[in-house]
């Protein structure tokens, strides 16, 4: 049940990426964070869905075109935490990003996001 709950809150999240208009996102972010979420992403920590709407725009106006972003793992949720994989790309073969978001949940809401960018390369033993 725990884990429903965070998958259907992180769908929500990412579906906000990939709505048919801008005017959609702030809604859709609504319905998977907290007011006063906090968000580590690639340019730092930021607090509020305004700050993450900010964010979501951002990538939604990505130079080489719309692109689509997708949770491509299962969720993974060892209590309050939950972890998931993600892809985004973009249209006709641009740029592709991979990463893994951490998230945790209070009730039923993400209250806190920390972005992972990109492949970990392995260690050099």
């Amino acid at each position: 049940m725990q884990e429903e709950t965070a998958r259907s809150a992180i769908d929500t999240f990412i579906s906000a990426f990939n709505a048919s208009d801008d005017s959609y996102v702030t809604a859709l972010l609504s319905q998977a964070l907290t007011s006063d979420v906090v968000f580590w992403g690639p340019l730092g920590r930021s607090e509020g869905i305004a700050a993450v709407e900010r964010f979501v725009l951002d990538i939604r106006r990505h130079p080489a075109g719309t692109g689509t972003m997708v949770r491509c793992s299962a969720v993974d949720m060892p209590g309050e935490w939950a972890r998931y994989q993600w892809v985004f790309t973009t249209p006709d073969g641009g740029p592709r990003l991979a990463g893994t978001d951490v998230v945790h949940l209070r009730r039923s809401l993400i209250d806190q996001v920390i972005v992972f960018a990109g492949e970990i390369e392995p260690s050099a033993s």
